[in-house]
């Protein structure tokens, strides 16, 4: 499968992406934030990082990128979108997914090895079974994920939560939460389960030798390679 990692200017984990997708046997191409086409590309991942500088909201200007028309039109034909970070808050202010992120709670950029716990849902996007603990590092000061009660209640109906922070024995105790995000939400999804987003960096946990020594993101990653199609 052949997954197309967008590039924008101030992204810093394309390349990482790109690895990961490559060390569990895919293949992966970096696109400009310039092009107009995704090419002929299985899925798409945008990745972290800090694009366009994190001038006024992050995620506000890659928004209106160039390529975000080709992204928009692959995902809502249901080809599988993986927003990692910055590329999570992307597809929030492309309203490709519900909710926002804004800053930390406390302010402070954290950066750590966290355990997430996988809820039920409706992503087509992970290969990882309800109550699983996954230890996934996070590194972001602007995580902070927020929707209104409704909203909130609505997802949680249709099974859009797909991770919630917690400890490593799965508990979603108040300390576990890096950001203080509403009800320690750490990655949803969309009402048709192929666009996905998440706050920690599954690209850094594929090989438990290098790293966070964690292979959990392979989970993520690997399955985003298995329910890429050629749309």
């Amino acid at each position: 499968m052949n997954v197309g990692v967008v590039q924008f200017p101030g992204s810093n984990d394309e390349r990482d992406a790109a690895w990961a997708v490559r060390h569990l046997g895919g293949d992966a191409e970096l696109i400009w934030h310039g092009a107009t086409s995704l090419g002929s590309v299985d899925a798409v991942i945008l990745p972290g990082g800090f694009s366009y500088g994190d001038y006024l909201r992050c995620g506000a200007i890659a928004r209106f990128a160039k390529v975000m028309p080709a992204v928009m039109e692959f995902a809502r034909a249901g080809g599988p979108v993986l927003g990692i970070c910055n590329g999570f808050q992307i597809l929030c202010e492309a309203g490709l997914l519900p909710g926002a992120l804004v800053r930390n709670a406390g302010l402070r950029f954290v950066c750590r090895p966290q355990p997430i716990v996988v809820e039920r849902s409706i992503s087509k996007l992970l290969d990882a079974d309800k109550g699983e603990v996954l230890v996934i590092p996070v590194k972001h000061g602007e995580g902070r994920y927020v929707a209104g009660a409704e909203q909130l209640k609505q997802m949680e109906a249709l099974g859009q939560i797909v991770f919630r922070y917690c400890d490593l024995d799965g508990w979603r105790v108040q300390s576990a939460n890096p950001n203080g995000a509403t009800d320690g939400i750490a990655g949803v999804c969309n009402e048709a389960g192929n666009v996905m987003g998440m706050m920690p960096h599954p690209e850094h946990a594929v090989d438990a030798t290098v790293g966070f020594h964690s292979s959990d993101g392979a989970a993520v990653i690997g399955g985003l390679l298995k329910s890429a199609v050629r749309v």
